[in-house]
C-alpha cells in the first residue's frame, strides 16, 4: 500500500457513464473509444430504452460493462435481476446497500452462480446527490457520512465486492474497511468542469489519492468538444497520481 493509499486495480480506472437517451446516441460515443482506456456504464434510462441488445453490442465491442441499475427489491427479486445480469456478461452489476443484509446476500448467491463468468457485485451506500438534508427529509437521523460507512460495513458482512461511494468518503472506508473492498466514485469533476446535480464531488486526481478504485465519469467526456481528448487527459491525470504513490 502506498502512502497515497492507492489501491491497485487491473485494467482502466475510468468508467465512462453513458448516460444519453438513444441508443444510436451512445455507440455514436463509443465508436470514438478504446476499452483499453476506459470501462462503459450504462444505467436506467439507456437500458429501459435500449435493452439487452445494446449492452450485448458494447461487449462484443470488446468493453466491460457496468449496468448499473442499482436493485433494490425483496431478496428473491433482486436475486432474479443479478442473475439475468451475470447472463449478460457484464463486467459489474449494483444493488442498494438500504436493501439490507438478506436482500445483498441473496444477490451475492445469485451472482456466484455465474461462475467464473460472475460479475462484480457493489452496493451503493448514499447517492452523491444526496445530503444529510435529503437523508433527514427520508428519517435517516444521521449525516451522510455516517451513513456511507455503516452502509458501507454492512455490504462487506454481507460479502460484496465493494461499494459505490462519493470520493469524499473514500478516505475514511480505507482507513475503516483496508484495501480490500473496491471503492466505486461517481461525481468525478476535472478542475473548472461544472458540478451539476453532484454535491459530493472530487477531481479525477484527489479521488484516486484518497483511495478510490474506479471513477465514475460522464458529462465531462460525455459533452466534451472532443471525448477521446478528454478522456485522455483524465486518464494522464490518473497516471501522474499513480506513479507519484507508486
Amino acid at each position: 500500500m502506498s502512502e497515497l493509499n492507492i489501491p491497485a486495480v487491473r485494467g482502466p480506472r475510468v468508467v465512462v457513464a453513458l448516460d444519453f437517451q438513444e441508443a444510436r446516441d451512445a455507440l455514436s460515443l463509443v465508436d470514438q473509444l478504446d476499452p483499453t482506456q476506459c470501462r462503459l456504464k450504462v444505467g436506467k434510462e439507456l437500458f429501459v430504452r435500449a435493452g439487452p441488445a445494446l449492452v450485448e453490442k458494447l461487449t462484443g465491442r470488446g468493453f466491460e460493462v457496468f449496468l448499473d441499475l442499482k436493485f433494490h427489491d425483496i431478496p428473491n427479486t433482486v436475486a432474479g435481476a443479478c442473475r439475468a445480469a451475470a447472463q449478460l456478461g457484464v463486467w459489474m452489476v449494483n444493488v442498494h446497500a438500504s436493501g439490507g443484509r438478506a436482500m445483498m446476500e441473496a444477490a451475492r448467491e445469485a451472482v456466484d452462480s455465474a461462475g467464473a463468468s460472475s460479475p462484480l457485485l457493489i452496493a451503493v451506500t448514499v447517492l452523491t446527490s444526496s445530503s444529510s438534508q435529503v437523508l433527514a427529509e427520508t428519517g435517516a437521523d444521521t449525516d451522510v457520512g455516517r451513513q456511507v460507512l455503516r452502509l458501507a460495513r454492512l455490504s462487506a458482512d454481507a460479502g460484496l465486492d465493494g461499494v459505490v461511494c462519493s470520493a469524499q468518503e473514500a478516505v475514511e472506508l480505507r482507513e475503516v474497511l483496508g484495501q480490500a473492498p473496491l471503492l466505486v466514485t461517481p461525481g468525478i469533476r476535472p478542475a473548472g468542469a461544472e458540478s451539476g446535480d453532484q454535491h459530493r464531488i472530487l477531481t479525477p486526481a484527489a479521488a484516486i489519492a484518497a483511495g478510490s478504485s474506479f471513477l465514475v465519469v460522464g458529462r465531462p467526456v460525455t459533452r466534451a468538444q472532443d471525448p477521446v481528448v478528454a478522456l485522455e487527459q483524465i486518464n494522464r491525470e490518473i497516471g501522474q497520481v499513480l506513479t507519484a504513490g507508486a
